[in-house]
């Protein structure tokens, strides 16, 4: 089936919902304004069940089919957290908040699924129940571990579970996935090193942890280089260099190093946290100095259940005429908390020609909407169909 007229006749008021998002971001668990919002929209359509707090700010709502005689209930989520990200859209419905900005289009997932739930509370058309869940603190917070941890799939009996991002590059209201492995782990780590400081003038009196920490930086690039299986994928990037002095002629005591480590194999993962730690300590005891580190395991890589993932393609082809082979993505996503926890898929929604997500020209575009919403819909009423009288 194409997509739905009903999201046609509602795509104004779709996009209404989500441009006020845009206008109003919040960060992380902080999402107060969004989650009321999504609480009253949810009561308003006739959700069975709206429930707020789960996963402090998330909220989930539940709407039964006609029928109930497959037992059967999916889990839909959408996430609702922006960025502190200064916007540069020029846009009139711009971001109100300074610093803040839903730079990676969550606003649109959240107006999505909303439009979703109206169409499927009004219709009913499926045999079984259906679960919108709005995650908080998608962006870094683990929002959806949260509400796993929070019992949420057994609260709801959740049996599986699907999820949506968009994705600039892939054109507009196209989909694209893949099975298994789809995005990575993302691990993070802080490496503090300590030598001794000094004077500029008399580096021979002092240890200087700006050489060090520099040889560091570069050594860990030969976790990917020569310790790495070269048909594996593997990140490891330091991306901030602080010194303890901001002086001309001081050598600083001590240097932060933090960065990144991402990866689609578990194994390789176990690798570069172990090497990491040890070229860090070896290379600063060759100067002299010590380094600590501080290694933490983030969202897990997010793995497509095999049959859940031709569904959802299946689903696809039927609202867009076709469905792409996604690639492989080295970001994180913690959907993958709730991919642990039931089985499920997640898709990418071409957003057409615009700034990548996390760019402060990102732009969500919102004749993809109709697609979204369909897909959402479609794959319901396929996934649970209506009892036959």
């Amino acid at each position: 089936m194409p997509i739905r007229n009903r999201f046609a006749e509602l795509l104004p008021e779709i996009t209404a919902w989500r441009r006020d998002f845009h206008e109003h971001p919040e960060l992380l668990f902080e999402v107060h304004r969004t989650a009321g919002i999504v609480a009253e929209r949810l009561r308003e359509f006739g959700c069975d069940e709206v429930v707020e707090g789960i996963g402090r700010t998330g909220v989930v709502g539940v709407i039964r089919g006609r029928s109930d005689t497959s037992g059967k209930v999916i889990g839909l989520r959408a996430d609702m957290d922006a960025l502190p990200i200064e916007e540069a859209t020029g846009l009139d419905y711009a971001s109100k908040t300074p610093g803040l900005m839903h730079a990676c289009g969550h606003d649109g997932h959240t107006a999505m699924l909303l439009g979703a739930a109206k169409y499927l509370a009004e219709t009913r058309n499926f045999d079984g129940t259906v679960v919108v869940i709005f995650q908080p603190a998608e962006e870094g917070g683990g929002g959806g571990k949260v509400m796993v941890d929070d019992g949420m799939m057994e609260r709801f009996d959740i049996q599986e579970v699907y999820g949506m991002h968009n994705m600039p590059g892939l054109p507009a209201g196209q989909f694209a996935i893949r099975p298994g492995p789809f995005f990575a782990s993302a691990d993070q780590f802080e490496i503090e090193v300590e030598g001794k400081g000094g004077h500029a003038a008399m580096p021979h009196d002092a240890i200087d942890t700006t050489v060090v920490a520099s040889h560091i930086v570069i050594a860990l690039q030969t976790i990917v280089s020569r310790n790495l299986d070269p048909v594996k994928q593997l990140v490891v990037s330091v991306t901030s260099f602080e010194t303890d002095s901001k002086a001309h002629n001081v050598i600083p005591q001590r240097v932060t190093l933090r960065g990144t480590v991402r990866t689609l194999d578990p194994t390789v993962q176990d690798m570069a946290e172990r090497r990491l730690v040890e070229i860090a300590g070896k290379t600063a005891e060759t100067f002299g100095a010590v380094a600590r580190v501080n290694y933490e395991r983030g969202y897990p890589i997010m793995e497509n259940s095999g049959e859940q993932t031709e569904f959802a393609a299946e689903v696809a082809r039927a609202v867009a005429g076709t469905c792409h082979p996604a690639p492989l993505i080295m970001g994180g996503e913690d959907f993958a908390f709730m991919l642990n926890a039931r089985p499920g898929a997640y898709i990418l929604l071409g957003n057409g020609d615009t700034a990548m997500v996390h760019h402060p020209e990102y732009d969500f575009d919102d004749s993809i909407i109709p697609a979204g919403c369909s897909w959402f819909a479609e794959l319901v009423e396929r996934r649970m169909p209506a009892a036959r009288g």
